[in-house]
């Protein structure tokens, strides 16, 4: 083994071809731009976009509110009325941050961001990242494809390894090189990202460009895939001996979309934050926001989400962490916040404000009850909803998108028709496969991760589709998919509980040496550990000792709803 790293090393040190003869290499519908060598020194600002040589370098769409971003690969901001993982207003594409899975701390390989979004000291500077062969790429697959790429090719210390990156939001920009891409780069591996195919922010630049909308669901990612070990082998003069895909949120969907429909990309997958149901995701959020514009009784005051959310917490909270180490552990009945007869005031909830809050944590449905968005974890406040009576904003862009019109009238919007027929337009959008018997056959392992404290998109929806996987595959599936769920951690990183976890390492140990990740060591702020655990199981307290300290608490299977009676 230490001789296969070190004649790895030793060819990557001199690679055969050097990085500015790449530009001579040719392909099918596809055009290498440049080929630079770059110096060791600091990444690519944040949102600094994809630099290509085609439109859409810098970052798609603004963060909305100014501030720090909320961590790397996040959807955008909930504005106040949405559901849990969807949004509404125009605007809302890709975040102003890099790519998919969240800061790590500089250099290291933690999968989430370990500050997000509380304020306090300002971060670090990120570490410099090694010298490298900075390719720039532009894939068009299809005579209305533009697909901007950018791979980096390590100069020395290459460890024989190819990490493809994932995007967030609408996408729209190669968020990648603000952060996953850095963070592969530092760990020896080439690796690459996309803008998915557009350069927009919102979903507009759809609408009559069918074939941009496949690119953005899944061929943009198997291009790159294809593309860069192409170019991984030229330039080293060898293939890759591993391939590893990590991404979260929009980044998370194209992580499962690649174990669903191309199986023998990667040899591993970090899945995490999964907006693998992208449309139906979308789609609750302004259904629901059309609900209370059209029914102005179930609107809720701030004050009244104060009243629903003070019952979570005294209710599941009991040791005062400022987050629920396992949500699924309490039940809240928010029927004993209801009016009586007559009354109606902030300090009570009237039947259709009991719909709305019932409604955030259960879930989108339509008419028949059938669920069309998982709803929010307990411990994930509410906040005020009301209505807007104004047109969705760019999430509405899947309707104009699906019925070709960009003045599609929102008043005309019907959940139960329009849902059925976004499906049909769109639904290869969403990665919600659950057969994954191709991608087990071949070896493949999937990591899947999502933060218990997570409001941008609900944790829920992943533990979906894991449970649609074991339901549809057999119900023992760990030797190749286990799902970690992270107590207080939000969008792909940062949060009130733990906020970073080495799931690369987890990842590499897995498929390199097959070992199965039993736990994985949670971090947090002021010094908390926290283990993590393999879904259903949950990291259980002791009954003693400091509540930060991971030596505290143990792996728990929880018990049947049964034995809890």
């Amino acid at each position: 083994m230490i001789g296969t790293i070190a004649l790895l090393l030793l060819g990557a040190a001199a690679a055969p071809t050097p990085c500015e003869n790449l530009t001579t290499m040719t392909f099918t519908n596809a055009t290498i731009t440049s080929a630079t060598v770059v110096p060791e020194g600091p990444p690519p600002a944040r949102g600094g976009g994809g630099g290509g040589a085609a439109r859409g370098g810098g970052a798609a769409g603004g963060q909305r509110g100014g501030g720090a971003p909320q961590g790397a690969g996040a959807a955008p901001a909930l504005p106040a009325g949405a559901v849990p993982g969807a949004q509404g207003g125009r605007g809302g594409g890709a975040p102003a941050a890099g790519g998919g899975a969240g800061a790590p701390a500089a250099g290291g390989r933690g999968a989430a961001a370990a500050g997000g979004r509380g304020g306090g000291a300002p971060a670090a500077p990120p570490a410099n990242i090694p010298a490298h062969c900075r390719v720039v790429m532009v894939l068009k697959p299809t005579s209305d494809s533009l697909i901007n790429m950018e791979l980096w090719l390590p100069t020395q210390n290459w460890n024989g390894k190819f990490m493809g990156v994932g995007n967030g939001g609408f996408a729209g920009s190669i968020q990648g090189l603000g952060n996953d891409m850095p963070q592969a780069i530092r760990l020896g591996y080439a690796t690459a990202g996309t803008d998915t195919g557009h350069q927009d922010a919102g979903g507009a630049w759809a609408i009559g460009h069918p074939e941009k909308l496949i690119d953005f669901a899944y061929r943009s990612t198997h291009e790159m895939t294809l593309k860069a070990k192409e170019i991984v082998k030229t330039f080293y003069d060898q293939n890759a001996k591993l391939s590893y895909f990590k991404g979260c949120s929009t980044g998370g969907r194209m992580a499962v979309m690649e174990a669903q429909r191309y199986p023998d990309d990667y040899d591993g997958i970090i899945a995490g934050s999964l907006a693998n149901r992208h449309i139906h995701m979308w789609t609750s959020g302004f259904a629901h926001n059309i609900e209370l514009s059209r029914h102005p009784e179930e609107g809720i005051t701030a004050e009244q989400a104060t009243l629903v959310n003070n019952m979570v917490t005294n209710t599941c909270d009991t040791r005062k962490e400022g987050f629920l180490n396992n949500p699924r552990q309490c039940k809240v009945d928010f029927s004993k916040l209801l009016c009586a007869a007559g009354k109606a005031d902030n300090s009570c909830l009237t039947p259709p404000q009991l719909k709305t809050v019932e409604t955030f944590y259960g879930g989108v449905k339509n008419s028949k009850g059938e669920m069309i968005f998982s709803g929010q974890a307990l411990g994930n406040p509410i906040r005020a909803q009301q209505g807007t009576n104004a047109a969705p904003g760019a999430t509405f862009d899947l309707v104009r998108i699906a019925y070709n019109d960009p003045n599609y009238d929102w008043h005309k919007f019907d959940l139960d028709k329009d849902m059925k027929f976004l499906d049909k337009e769109e639904g290869y959008v969403d990665a919600v496969n659950p057969d994954l018997g191709k991608f087990k056959k071949s070896g493949g392992k999937l990591l899947i991760t999502h933060g218990w404290s997570d409001t941008t998109i609900t944790p829920e929806t992943t533990v979906w589709y894991y449970d649609s996987v074991l339901n549809k595959m057999g119900k023992n599936q760990s030797d190749w998919m286990r799902l970690f769920m992270v107590p207080g951690m939000a969008h792909c990183g940062g949060g009130p509980g733990v906020n970073s976890f080495d799931s690369i390492g987890a990842l590499e140990k897995w498929v390199e040496k097959g070992i199965a990740p039993e736990q994985m060591m949670g971090n947090g702020a002021n010094g908390m550990t926290r283990p993590l655990c393999p879904f259903p199981q949950f990291a259980e307290y002791k009954g003693s000792g400091d509540l930060k300290n991971a030596e505290n608490y143990a792996c728990k299977t929880p018990e049947p709803e049964a034995k809890k009676k």
